[in-house]
């Protein structure tokens, strides 16, 4: 079976408070969930384990102003298109279970600092 490759990529660059990581996952495993139910082709969340890389002078904890207390995520979804994902983006936006979770079960206030939050769509250039 060939592997479906996108051709549009939504990223973000976050910050978690350590002590926040389960409620964070928490959220990041209903986001999983709903964007695949409506058609994303990946979706990914990702925890920094190499913060000081060797010759890489703006490493992302610099980036995003991280305290020892915090971690760094960097998460994605693909998409088909551009199209693809707006059409995904709002199946999920209006999905039963983004209401419910927004009100019952997602944690508040949000396990990250939305003020040093990063997102873009990001068309893909090269794929290997």
């Amino acid at each position: 079976m060939k592997k479906q490759i996108g051709k549009y990529v939504d990223g973000f660059v976050l910050v978690v408070p350590k002590n926040k990581i389960s409620d964070y996952k928490k959220m990041a495993q209903l986001g999983a969930k709903l964007w695949m139910k409506h058609g994303a082709l990946d979706y990914m969340e990702c925890m920094i384990d190499d913060a000081k890389p060797k010759g890489v002078t703006f490493p992302f904890p610099k980036m995003v102003s991280a305290k020892p207390s915090e971690t760094v995520w960097f998460s994605y979804i693909t998409f088909k298109s551009r199209v693809h994902r707006d059409q995904v983006n709002k199946k999920v936006m209006t999905d039963p279970a983004m209401n419910d979770a927004m009100y019952k079960d997602m944690p508040m206030p949000m396990p990250m600092d939305m003020k040093r939050f990063a997102y873009g769509g990001f068309n893909v250039v090269v794929s290997g």
